[in-house]
């Protein structure tokens, strides 16, 4: 069972941060984890004083002392409401670009999982802007995104695995603590979890509308359900630790990983997903799948994303990263 001991919870202004402060609440209540609340001032420190010099009557440093003290007021109030839950709280006011703050503050706390609101947009939605997206796919720990007012509470979990057929046990691990972790959080929560894998044929369609293709169609069909009993005997294969998963919610999707599981999404509208985030480049620093990357693009729900055990962020705690 995944447990979390120590939550942090980015509550910056232009996002939805009463939901991520309900859900971080929460999932601290539920684990007995201490919780961190932090926000960001966008300007590294010092830098607004140099900005606001210009103003007549005011020292800039004091504008600065003035806006760091607004940002202190603001996460206290916030951090009230967590007190008054029964939950430890810790706060901090972060300088400079979020995502990196952010990512350094896990570096050197050892934060277990980071929950953010998406960036507000006008339409009451969550949209996911640069600074997110460096966030999801730089931050060592997993990242629970949300990205709609009712995104702090779930019934359905959706976990994409993507089981190799060469016994790449990196990849196979990432799958385990994807399913460990939305499990989890299905049994704390007494959510549903849903479990897809997508599989194809590489090239059936060039092999159908090539050239031959009435010769050669009866084995294109056999080629394509070795293929798919193939995936799915690797799926059984993970989910034989997992028998929480009931077998009707097991999904065999065929077609492009981002595409066919974002339909899935789309259809069957899951409060949250979680998945992983591998891509093709190495772990270390790795730019995120492309999988991964049409997914949180095109689905309207929260997401969690989970890095591969190994992976190194390119954010370090030194000022020249």
């Amino acid at each position: 069972m995944q447990r979390f001991k120590s939550i942090l919870a980015v509550l910056t202004e232009d996002s939805l941060y009463e939901v991520a402060l309900a859900r971080a609440v929460h999932l601290a209540k539920l684990n007995g984890a201490a919780l961190t609340l932090v926000d960001v001032i966008d300007a590294a420190p010092g830098e607004l004083g140099r900005l606001l010099s210009a103003l007549q009557g005011r020292r800039g440093t004091e504008i600065e002392e003035d806006v760091i003290a607004y940002h202190r007021d603001r996460l206290t109030r916030l951090a009230d409401t967590a007190r008054a839950e029964g939950v430890e709280v810790t706060e901090a006011v972060l300088q400079g670009s979020a995502f990196v703050e952010v990512i350094r503050m896990v570096l050197r706390e050892g934060h277990d999982i980071v929950i953010k609101g998406a960036t507000a947009a006008a339409h009451g939605k969550g949209v996911l802007k640069g600074p997110d997206m460096h966030l999801l796919r730089k931050c060592p720990c997993p990242v629970w995104m949300l990205k709609g007012p009712g995104d702090g509470v779930f019934d359905t979990i959706l976990a994409t695995v993507d089981p190799e057929p060469h016994g790449d046990e990196a990849r196979d691990r990432l799958d385990r603590l994807v399913l460990d972790l939305a499990t989890s959080l299905a049994e704390r929560d007494n959510a549903t979890c849903h479990v897809a894998h997508a599989w194809r044929l590489q090239e059936e369609y060039a092999l159908r509308h090539g050239r031959y293709t009435s010769k050669y169609q009866g084995e294109v069909d056999r080629m394509v359900e070795r293929e798919k009993e193939a995936a799915k005997t690797r799926l059984n294969a993970l989910l034989a630790n997992y028998p929480q998963v009931k077998r009707v919610h097991v999904h065999m999707l065929k077609g492009l990983p981002g595409d066919a599981i974002a339909e899935f999404a789309e259809t069957h509208k899951p409060d949250l997903i979680v998945m992983g985030t591998v891509g093709r480049t190495g772990i270390s620093g790795f730019i995120m799948g492309n999988t991964a990357e049409t997914i949180l693009h095109r689905v309207d729900c929260a997401v969690i994303a989970v890095k591969p055990e190994g992976f190194v962020s390119p954010v370090t705690l030194e000022a020249t990263s």
